[in-house]
């Protein structure tokens, strides 16, 4: 009975302090994994819970020890796992994909996307995580010092050994690098993140040095003389005289795409106005090919702008464009032309204001430069943002002063709000149509409505202009692909998408008009090949290292995260993988974006070595439209 009595009281403390607290971060952990299968779809696989709340136990432990008491610790737990295990699924849920290391360089432009009641939720969890961190750490005691010692030493192991850390998890974990829902499914949100994180740290973004692009650039000199049609093409018009410049209007469309293919939705209508449907089919249905599905705007721009590709999971205007780069704004600046932008959001908005800086813009009109005349919810509707924009380039046009004139419409956003004045005209009579579906193909339809009319008097204006018009990415249309997958457009499951499905949930309307000879056919054009149609379109003799991403011949490709999709001259698609079942292909396909990615690296972030005279292609001897750089 007294050894009974003395094991109670040892084991009382032990009770207390430890076994009871950490019993409640196993609690915790399948709470918010029930929560996020629940309500956002987003179900770990079976058996991948063990190691991810073994890992969660480890983490709560530490804390603990370095924790003032018990409560506090289960505060900044339950802060910190509804980070992981929520933020994750909302991230997985809308963009299809999980929180990234990158993310953390975008927070301030994540924020900023929120609205609203969802925008309070943050900001009041951000404040409670700073307050629970505040309230719990303590490390006065020896043994709280010994934990955030442990803590460190595993940081620094990360930091110091990340190759060695990243092939360990991965042997462990598994890796698809094109999957990243797949992973995080398979791995749980902390192991995730710590594999992620090591993986991020291994990778470093070393600037390429001279060799190395040096070789790089001599690889691609081939493929920079190699004229590849993709359509049918017209000369520059006779009646232009060569030394006259025509403007160029490039509009990117947000979140449009054509909803018609969702045949389960039984729309009562087309959404797409009627003359931009028959527009469209003018140009052969053509489509840029994006690199990003649901969001990320600002990766679409880059390289509508820059005319490089996007290849890495992240937002290339927020990290990447550190250095002043001879993109398609400076390049025309450099040519006479005024570069103009306009975007009636917040200027940081993805730090919009140094990207476009560096792009080569002479003047940036955002939002505090637009008056806020007719709005859907909290974004100006495109007619205004047309109509304000050609009021303030009116004068340039009527003095024949060369204008390179990009807008970047808003309205088009989640939830994809309309004013009392756009009542709903199409009607998704879908018995189980998703609300949100309906909404975004009434968006749709005053979109491409809108944007008729401003192209109606824009080419009375301008008649001899470029005009290059294109949806960004497709829209988000519920959780998990749900709507897509209704009507067979995309599979659920990434894992299960064939090659089709990649090629198509990167596709969107693409729409390039040449002056007075009217729409081209340009088939899929990759969005980073954009600057270089429109060079070829002006017939400007310039050298541009823009040319050196064209493609190789009898190919397109659309680099994604850690895959190729390939379009190839039969019209079919094939997805590269990295799997032994992939097209023979993808090889040089593989090899071209190696290489494309060493000078991008080189330009946007390192010493710029591609920009000297041996290693920049020549300059054309005159660009004509009918040898279009595709």
């Amino acid at each position: 009975m007294i050894k009974t009595e003395l094991l109670r009281k040892r084991l009382a403390p032990l009770l207390q302090q430890w076994i009871l607290p950490l019993a409640g971060v196993a609690i915790l952990y399948f709470a918010f994994k029930w929560a996020a299968s629940a309500f956002l779809g987003t179900t770990l696989y079976p058996g991948a819970a063990w190691a991810d709340l073994g890992l969660h136990l480890l983490l709560g432990g530490l804390l603990l020890a370095m924790s003032r008491n018990r409560i506090t610790f289960l505060l900044l737990m339950t802060a910190v796992m509804a980070l992981l295990h929520i933020g994750n699924a909302i991230k997985l849920s809308i963009l299809g994909g999980p929180l990234m290391p990158d993310d953390a360089l975008a927070i301030r432009s994540l924020l900023l996307l929120l609205k609203g009641w969802w925008l309070t939720l943050a900001i009041s969890f951000l404040v409670l995580l700073a307050i629970a961190l505040g309230l719990t750490l303590d490390l006065r005691t020896r043994r709280a010092r010994a934990a955030a010692g442990v803590l460190a030493g595993i940081v620094a192991a990360v930091a110091c050994w990340p190759e060695q850390v990243t092939r360990t998890m991965d042997d462990t974990f598994g890796n698809v690098v094109w999957n990243q829902h797949g992973n995080y499914l398979s791995r749980g949100p902390l192991v995730h993140i710590l594999q992620e994180s090591a993986r991020y740290a291994a990778r470093a973004d070393a600037a390429p040095g001279l060799a190395k692009v040096s070789e790089a650039a001599q690889s691609l000199q081939p493929v920079v003389h190699m004229a590849v049609l993709t359509g049918e093409t017209a000369p520059v018009p006779a009646h232009i005289a060569p030394e006259v410049k025509r403007n160029v209007h490039v509009i990117l469309l947000e979140s449009f795409w054509d909803p018609s293919v969702l045949k389960k939705a039984d729309f009562s209508r087309d959404p797409f106005d009627a003359e931009f449907r028959a527009l469209w089919e003018t140009t052969g249905n053509s489509r840029a090919l994006v690199p990003v599905f649901g969001g990320y705007t600002a990766n679409s721009e880059f390289e509508a702008l820059c005319g490089f590709p996007v290849t890495q999971d992240w937002v290339f205007f927020e990290g990447r464009l550190r250095n002043p780069s001879p993109c398609l704004p400076r390049t025309l600046h450099d040519a006479g032309y005024t570069t103009l932008v306009s975007h009636p959001n917040a200027a940081a908005f993805w730090n919009r204001v140094n990207a476009y800086d560096r792009a080569g813009f002479n003047l940036y009109w955002s939002a505090k430069d637009f008056s806020l005349d007719d709005m859907n919810g909290a974004f100006l509707s495109d007619s205004s943002l047309y109509r304000q924009v050609l009021s303030k380039i009116d004068p340039l046009i009527e003095t024949g002063t060369p204008t390179f004139n990009y807008i970047l419409t808003f309205f088009g956003h989640l939830e994809y709000p309309l004013s009392t004045d756009r009542p709903i005209v199409v009607k998704a009579r879908a018995a189980n149509a998703d609300p949100v579906v309906e909404r975004y193909a009434n968006t749709v339809y005053y979109k491409s409505r809108e944007l008729m009319a401003f192209l109606k008097e824009l080419r009375s204006k301008d008649p001899d202009a470029v005009i290059v018009m294109f949806g960004d990415h497709l829209p988000f249309l519920g959780g998990n692909l749900e709507s897509y997958a209704k009507s067979g457009v995309l599979a659920r499951d990434r894992a299960q998408f064939d090659d089709r499905m990649f090629r198509d949930q990167y596709s969107t309307p693409l729409i390039v008009i040449d002056g007075r000879n009217g729409p081209v056919k340009l088939g899929s054009v990759p969005l980073y090949r954009l600057p270089s149609v429109v060079l070829s379109l002006l017939g400007e003799p310039l050298p541009s290292v823009m040319d050196m991403t064209r493609m190789p011949k009898g190919m397109v490709v659309r680099p994604l995260p850690g895959m190729n999709v390939l379009l190839l001259p039969d019209g079919s698609a094939a997805a590269c993988r990295g799997l032994a079942s992939d097209n023979e292909v993808c090889d040089d396909a593989r090899d071209w974006l190696n290489a494309v990615s060493t000078v991008g690296a080189d330009l946007f972030w390192g010493k710029q070595y591609v920009l000297r005279d041996d290693l920049m292609p020549p300059a054309p001897e005159g660009r004509q439209a009918a040898d279009l750089a595709i």
